[in-house]
């Protein structure tokens, strides 16, 4: 066990001096040549000849929380063929001077959210320093036309301390920020990202400081949320139309409507918590919403107003010769609507009216009886003289004959007027009880036709407001590509 214990320490220790680099040729090299650049350097001295100048420095920003930024140092020079041909070195940043470029609009708790990395000095002076980080800025959020809005968020980066006669910041694009390395997001699509080279003379300094802004414009994918809010919204808001369809008779018709409202109300506040917390601007799925919230609610304010129609009786309500006209004969003439054997047309809505007014003079020129009885004027008047009397009527009076004297045989005697006049008053009341149980069941049969009426127009109106809102929101947005 001793042996192959120290069998497998010498296995080992040649294995670590296997894979242990060679001596590198280039080592003292690079220890001489960072010796002579970084001994007399100070970190602290902006690196140009001419102190008058402005020292560029070219930035450039990549989508991948990396950001570039590139200068040139005049301390930091070399001939390579003095140093075995070292072209380049990898120096930390605290021991170079390097421009402090921050972003202006950041969010982050420490300000800056880069990696101090290595700098790459080359041979002729340019240094290159590329510090990934993850960078939290202000951005104003339009939700105007939400959930097909574009956002426009801006990334302003600039000297803290240097103003535009000492550092100059140049676009090391003229195209902006470099999208080659850009990882495709779920949420949202990158149109582009432009940068833009700015100069401005801030009320604290009368000197001119410069800036560079990258504009990432971004457009929410819509394929979530069309499929998410607004079909399911498009489906409850057509389950409040079939409710029109529903027979008043069923008990179901209101219980209908409201269980859609608070089934659109359940729906709007998961929509809401969806939507960015802000009072700028109206979200126009929220227009839609509240469109549609409207409409549910009208169908149930409307849908009592049917059941109220439908179950109106004769005894109660009379029907104003306004509805007559409105949901008798004008509405269901529009609406194509008719009812059993009574074909409703404009010319028999005409026709109607006239023959309504027809009635209303002939029963004013009838006598009582007539009127009472409903039936034709045979009769006419009664003539009286003396002690004679006689009386003709279409009812065929009985008289009592007896053949005493030709006065007393022409005139009946009290017994039978008195039956006559019971005769009379027993039609009468079977007559008005008939006609006004007709009247009662005519009444109501007008108030449900009015209720199918009323129920039909809704249907129609609200299929119609649907669809208009839907198409209205649709067309309204910038865009309605799905993807």
């Amino acid at each position: 066990m001793v042996r192959s214990e120290q069998a497998l320490a010498l296995l080992a220790t040649a294995f670590l001096l296997f894979i242990m680099p060679p001596g590198s040729q280039q080592g003292p090299h690079e220890k001489r040549l960072l010796n002579n650049l970084l001994g007399p350097y100070n970190v602290l001295e902006r690196p140009v000849a001419n102190e008058s100048e402005p020292l560029e420095v070219k930035f450039g920003l990549t989508l991948q929380q990396i950001i570039d930024v590139e200068w040139n140092d005049y301390n930091l020079k070399w001939n390579e063929s003095e140093y075995g041909g070292v072209k380049d070195l990898r120096i930390t940043p605290n021991k170079l001077w390097k421009p402090d470029v921050l972003m202006y609009n950041s969010a982050d708790e420490g300000f800056d959210g880069t990696f101090q990395t290595n700098v790459v000095v080359k041979h002729d002076g340019s240094c290159l320093y590329v510090p990934p980080g993850i960078f939290k800025s202000t951005c104003k959020i339009d939700i105007t036309w939400f959930p097909f809005d574009d956002q426009h968020c801006d990334m302003k980066f600039g000297s803290w301390t240097y103003d535009g006669n000492q550092l100059d910041l140049v676009l090391n694009s003229e195209s902006g920020g470099d999208l080659s390395d850009f990882i495709t997001n779920g949420e949202w699509y990158l149109i582009g990202m432009p940068g833009k080279k700015n100069t401005i003379v801030y009320a604290c300094c009368p000197e001119p400081y410069v800036d560079v802004t990258f504009t990432i414009k971004i457009r929410r994918r819509t394929l979530y949320y069309f499929f998410n809010l607004i079909v399911p919204c498009v489906l409850i808001s057509s389950m409040a139309l079939l409710g029109f369809t529903l027979p008043p008779d069923s008990g179901e018709k209101l219980t209908l409507g409201v269980t859609i409202l608070l089934s659109l109300t359940v729906f709007l506040n998961l929509v809401a918590e969806k939507i960015p917390t802000t009072s700028d601007a109206v979200p126009l799925i929220g227009t839609y919403f509240n469109c549609i919230m409207f409409m549910v609610a009208s169908s149930v304010v409307l849908t009592v107003v049917v059941l109220n129609y439908h179950h109106r009786t004769a005894d109660i309500h009379e029907m104003p010769q306004w509805i007559k006209t409105v949901f008798l004969q004008w509405l269901p003439w529009m609406l194509g609507m008719s009812r059993p054997g009574k074909k409703i047309t404009r010319k028999t809505i005409l026709m109607n009216s006239r023959m309504k007014e027809l009635e209303l003079k002939e029963r004013s020129s009838k006598s009582l009886l007539a009127n009472v009885l409903d039936i034709d004027d045979d009769f006419r008047n009664v003539s009286t003289g003396g002690n004679n009397a006689s009386m003709t009527t279409s009812l065929g009076g009985t008289f009592m004959r007896h053949p005493t004297t030709i006065e007393e045989a022409a005139v009946p005697s009290s017994g039978t007027q008195r039956d006559l006049q019971n005769i009379l008053r027993e039609l009468q009341f079977i007559t008005n009880r008939m006609k006004k149980a007709d009247e009662e069941a005519e009444v109501i049969s007008d108030w449900k036709f009015a209720a199918m009426v009323v129920d039909r127009f809704c249907l129609i109106i609200f299929t119609m407001f649907t669809i208009i809102a839907t198409v209205a929101v649709l067309l309204s947005a910038p865009h309605i590509i799905v993807q």
